[in-house]
């Protein structure tokens, strides 16, 4: 759990001031949370006995082992590759590259399905499967590469989906056909994207459920979101791992066509008759 989640977790239980102080450590976080103890408690209007009474009511020893967690967090959202590769490679164990993987990715599939809660995942498969509302689908510079992945199957199982373009300084010009109630899904990892904050909000004040598909630590842009699905992305390499990102698609696709499938089946045969007429697949003799 990040320390976001113990927070959220232990929210209820807070006093009136503590409350108060949480709210302010989650506005703006993990940032708010990284000065002095007397600098966080003036901050949030608090007294420096409550920063110090509500972070051991979190689970903590203390402010200092608080704010610990709190900068290994920082660190692993905005390590590079090069910092990653250093880091796995300091403690790699001697077995062979594909074991390796195998391990980290079926750890992060255990790790991402215990995050996941079905009920969730059930409403937002219905968000966009209902044709009343326009699907918008972007990414960052990794993650592109999912949104472009599942908006080819999207735009096969129903209509009024598009996906945005790469450039950001176009994304307004998506933002203007938005309308209340439409859908904008979003891909955003660690180095998180500020363009894609930004779209997100304002997506927001016009009205649009924003899904966000982010990592285990969550993006800045969960604040603007209605559902947040948060998967495993580390793996023992220089780069991140995207197989719990496409898991997740995958699983999405085929809720969502499940849903719709009687108008799916009949885009798929059109489909298929469209790509019959260009001969655009190869066919045996």
């Amino acid at each position: 759990m990040t320390v976001s989640d113990v927070i959220n977790a232990h929210f209820p239980a807070l006093t009136r001031a503590e409350k108060r102080l949480a709210e302010t450590l989650l506005d703006n976080y993990p940032v708010s949370g990284l000065g002095s103890i007397t600098t966080v408690a003036e901050n949030a209007g608090v007294s420096t006995p409550t920063v110090a009474r509500m972070v051991q009511k979190l689970g903590f020893r203390g402010f200092p082992d608080f704010q610990t967690r709190l900068h290994q967090e920082l660190e692993a959202t905005i390590s590079n590759p090069i910092a990653k590769h250093d880091r796995w490679s300091a403690s790699a164990p001697g077995t062979h590259t594909l074991n390796r993987f195998a391990d980290a990715v079926m750890g992060n599939m255990r790790q991402t399905l215990s995050q996941i809660e079905p009920r969730e995942f059930d409403q937002t498969a219905t968000l966009i499967a209902d044709c009343k509302r326009n699907i918008y689908l972007a990414g960052g510079r990794i993650t592109r590469s999912i949104a472009d992945y599942f908006f080819t199957h999207l735009q096969v199982i129903r209509t009024g989906v598009t996906q945005i373009a790469a450039n950001p300084s176009s994304w307004p010009h998506y933002v203007l056909d938005m309308k209340q109630g439409d859908v904008l899904i979003l891909f955003d990892i660690r180095r998180y994207e500020q363009e894609m904050e930004t779209l997100a909000r304002f997506a927001r004040d016009r009205g649009v459920e924003i899904v966000l598909v982010t990592d285990q630590w969550g993006s800045p842009v969960a604040k603007s979101s209605s559902k947040v699905f948060r998967v495993q992305i580390e793996a023992p390499s220089a780069w991140d791992s995207s197989v719990m990102l496409l898991f997740l698609v995958e699983a999405l696709i085929e809720a969502v066509q499940n849903t719709n499938w009687d108008e799916t089946r009949d885009r798929m045969k059109m489909l298929e008759g469209l790509f019959d007429s260009t001969r655009i697949f190869r066919r045996p003799v």
